[in-house]
This record gives structure tokens, sequence and C-alpha cells, in this order.
């Protein structure tokens, strides 16, 4: 069994194109296990071709980001560098995927493959016709979640105009016959509440080391509320490193900060949350 476990993380980015067996030797030796997550087709087939070079302690989650359905923002730390003739920088470019069921469906086929996602609703650029274009994508990883029978990995970004935990809970009550986690949980206890009675469990980063923001997510509220046994552990590597890290790339051993920040939170000892995250882990995943 692993003294940690990173749930979320994409040590199959491009950003970990130099070091990447380094960094999960890095987690492997303190005993820190992970779940590289895909968020289109390439990047699914490198988590699964990761997964498949460990004997034990490095799974995969297949699935397509719901940014990654339409004309989204290009991201270096996750596709690397633009090729020449688009300028070589930053920027939107038109890269919408649609959703491959048959696609996805074979590759969910690997043992090594523990979920579905990372799926959902990203509201943070308001576009009607995009948001449309995410459900059907949403719903149709819903569907082959259930077809497969592995859980969910969900990625859910509202805007302050329109809460898209909200939207995604409607679709889930409509379509799921799966539970799963809402990765990266940044709403209100109110929203909170929707998913765990659902029972999908919440998982949180790096973000919850730094101080609170005004008007910012209550990550204290919701940590200390929630029960334990619905609770995991993440990174989001190589996003959002906890303090004493902040500032560096992100990676799965960090996820040790993340793990003590919830036990403080919650006024119990490192051990107890430990274990605790470790079997909602193996429970939710079904990991051998």
């Amino acid at each position: 069994m692993p003294d940690f476990i990173d749930i979320h993380s994409h040590v199959n980015f491009q950003a970990f194109s130099e070091d990447r067996d380094e960094v999960v030797k890095r987690a492997l030796d303190t005993n820190t296990w992970m779940i590289n997550v895909g968020t289109q087709q390439d990047t699914s087939e490198s988590a699964v071709k990761l997964a498949n070079q460990y004997e034990k302690g490095v799974y995969a989650i297949i699935g397509l980001h719901p940014v990654h359905t339409d004309k989204s923002y290009h991201d270096e730390k996750e596709l690397g560098a633009l090729p020449a003739q688009a300028g070589g920088a930053s920027g939107f470019t038109s890269r919408g995927e649609v959703f491959d069921f048959e696609f996805y469906k074979k590759l969910a086929s690997d043992p090594k493959v523990v979920g579905i996602g990372e799926c959902g609703l990203d509201f943070y650029r308001l576009d009607e016709q995009s948001i449309e274009t995410q459900k059907k994508a949403f719903v149709q990883s819903i569907q082959l979640a259930n077809e497969v029978d592995k859980p969910l990995m969900l990625h859910i970004r509202s805007n302050p105009e329109r809460s898209a935990y909200k939207e995604a809970v409607e679709l889930l009550k409509e379509h799921a016959k799966v539970k799963g986690d809402v990765h990266f949980f940044a709403g209100t206890w109110e929203e909170a509440k929707e998913f765990l009675d659902l029972g999908f469990t919440l998982s949180f980063t790096g973000a919850i080391t730094y101080k609170q923001k005004e008007g910012g997510a209550d990550y204290a509220e919701v940590i200390r509320n929630t029960p334990l046994e619905m609770i995991m552990s993440e990174t989001d590597c190589p996003y959002v490193s906890p303090v004493p890290y902040r500032g560096k790339r992100n990676e799965p051993v960090y996820v040790q900060e993340v793990v003590k920040k919830i036990a403080e939170i919650k006024g119990l000892d490192l051990p107890t949350v430990q274990k605790a995250l470790i079997s909602n882990a193996f429970r939710v995943f079904k990991l051998k």
C-alpha cells in the first residue's frame, strides 16, 4: 500500500518531457502513487503508455477536457511549444476535438485505465455555443463511463455569472450510473453537498495551502464539513504547487503537503488522514 496518492496529475504533459522518469521515480521512492489524467486523445494515450511502463503505483484516466471541445488556449506546459508557423507563442488556436466514443472505449479497455475524464464543464470564458458543445461531450463521457463501468474524473469551473457546478449536477442526475471525483473542487459548501449527495468525492490541490483570497473559494470550510471518507488528494501538476514549493513546477511527490494541510484543517493526526485518503482512492478507482 502507498503512503500517499496523487489522484490527479499530468506527468504525461510536455512540462515533464525532459525528466519524466525522474519525476515518477521521486514519487515512487517516497511510496507516493499517482494517476495521470488525459485531456484529449494524445495526452490520454500518453497517460496510458506511461502507466504501463511501471508495474505498480502509476495509473491512467482517459478522456476529453471541456476546454478542448472547442477553440481554446494553447498551454505549452500541456502540449509543448506551438510550431514555428504559428508564431511559436501561446495564444488561442483552433484545435477543438469531437468526442470519439469508440477511440476512448478502446483505450479504456487497458487494465491500467481506472477512470474516464477529465470531463465536465468549464465556464471560465462564457460562450453559449461552446457550452452546448461541452455539454454534448460531457454526456458522451458519462455514457462511456456507464458502459465501461469506470468512475468519472470531473473538471468543473464556474464563472461569477453562472455556476458550472449546478449544471453539471443536473447532467449527472439525468445520465450518470457511475460515481467519481470532482477534481480541484473550488465551489461553495452548498455546491459541495450536491455532489456528496450523489456519492461523488471531492479532491483538493495545493491551492488549499495558499492564503484565502477575498471572494475566493473557502477551501477550509468545505474540507471541515466534508466527511473524511469523501475526500481525496491531488496535485494537478505541473500546476498549483503547494507551499513551500509555490512558484516551482509541481509534481506528484508534493501531494504530501496537500495531505498535511487536510489533516491540519480537519484537526486530525497525519497517519489517520493518510490511511483514509488511500482507502478512498482504492475504493473509488478500484485500485489493486
